[in-house]
Parts: structure tokens; C-alpha cells; sequence
């Protein structure tokens, strides 16, 4: 059998440096997370260059730079949040309670995320807090989860809907985190338990 009836795709495509060098709207995505967690910053012309695609060709892959950051922020929000109901305790307005307080303090935590919001958090709010991103509706949604798993067991008992509830906890979430734009003060942890206090009465608590 000759040498290039035995090659599979895989090992042409490891030979073939032209399929190798061929660039992927993943890779666009990688290379940008890659860049914002190092910088902070995503600068989309330098990013079609190393990647070796046109502007045009890496705008149509992620639509435009909001978006991109939005898809950013969301492949590191989402994993805090499934992990924190993994390892919090409780159940009820108390467990809400727990993973409200565990996904904020990984955010107020997390250096790469405080640096951003420090040097471009104008920005930074509109890509996390907008009505109309991406987002944030999706944050709205992933909570709501959580809330009608809790409701569905009885355990939690809404005073109002549950999308607009858990709206409210976002946006008292985003206040913690957004306090040097709002108050022109450091987010710091003794806030955030005042914000959980405003949650578990939202909840019904006490």
C-alpha cells in the first residue's frame, strides 16, 4: 500500500501546513479570551492579524467587538455560577442566598475582572449590565433557573415573578461589583453581605 493511501485525515491534516494555519471562529474566541484574561483589553485588528484572517472575515465570525467581549464574559460567568450551586450549602432563600454570595465574591475576587472594571468600566457596564445585552439577559435566565428549581420544591415562595425577581437580584448583584462607577468607592466584601441581606428579604427571608 503506498504512503498516501495509508495516511488518514488527521495525519494529512497534521502534515499539511495549510490546513494547520487555517483559523476558526473557536480560535478567534480562544485567542481573544486569551488576550482579555492577560490585558484586559481586546484590540480586534490585532487579533485578525495573528490569527492571519481578514477584518472582514473575523467580523463576521463574532458580529462585532461587543459581542465578542459579551461571549468572553459569559464562558468565565457561567461556570462561577454552576460551581457555586455545586458547593454551596442550604436550602431555600438560604442556599440562594449562598450562591449569590459565592458568584459575587469570585467576581470581586477575580484581578483580571477588578483591573477591567478600574481602567475601562464604562465599558465594562455596558457589556455587563445593559438591558439589551446579550449578557445580562442571559444572566437574568440562568438565575431564574435556580429560582424556580428552589420554587418548584417549595422551599422558596416569590412574592412576584420570578423573572423580575431575578432581575432585581442581578441588579443588586451589579451594584456590588459596579460600586466605583456608582459610588466612586472600592467594591469590598462587608458590602456584598449587605446586598445579601436585600436578597434573602427579596426571597422572603429574614
Amino acid at each position: 500500500m503506498s504512503e498516501s493511501k495509508r495516511k488518514t485525515p488527521l495525519s494529512k491534516a497534521l502534515s499539511d501546513k495549510s490546513l494547520r494555519s487555517r483559523a476558526t471562529p473557536l480560535d478567534a474566541f480562544n485567542l481573544a479570551k486569551k488576550h482579555w484574561l492577560l490585558t484586559q483589553k481586546l484590540n480586534v485588528g490585532e487579533l485578525a492579524e495573528e490569527l492571519g484572517v481578514s477584518r472582514a472575515t473575523l467580523f463576521r465570525w463574532i458580529g462585532n467587538k461587543d459581542l465578542l467581549m459579551g461571549e468572553i464574559m459569559w464562558s468565565l460567568y457561567k461556570p462561577t455560577v454552576l460551581n457555586a450551586r455545586k458547593v454551596c450549602s442550604g436550602e431555600g432563600v438560604e442556599y440562594v442566598v449562598n450562591v449569590f454570595r459565592e458568584v459575587n465574591t469570585q467576581i470581586l475576587n477575580s484581578q483580571p475582572m477588578r483591573t477591567w472594571l478600574h481602567s475601562d468600566g464604562q465599558y465594562a457596564v455596558s457589556i455587563l449590565s445593559s438591558k439589551s445585552s446579550h449578557f445580562h439577559s442571559r444572566m437574568v435566565e440562568l438565575n431564574s433557573e435556580l429560582l424556580k428549581q428552589e420554587t418548584a420544591k417549595g422551599l422558596i415562595h416569590p412574592a412576584m415573578t420570578i423573572d423580575s425577581l431575578s432581575y432585581f437580584m442581578c441588579r443588586i448583584g451589579n451594584s456590588c461589583i459596579f460600586s466605583e462607577m456608582i459610588l466612586g468607592q472600592e467594591p469590598d466584601l462587608n458590602q456584598l453581605e449587605e446586598a445579601c441581606t436585600a436578597v434573602r428579604i427579596l426571597l422572603g427571608g429574614r
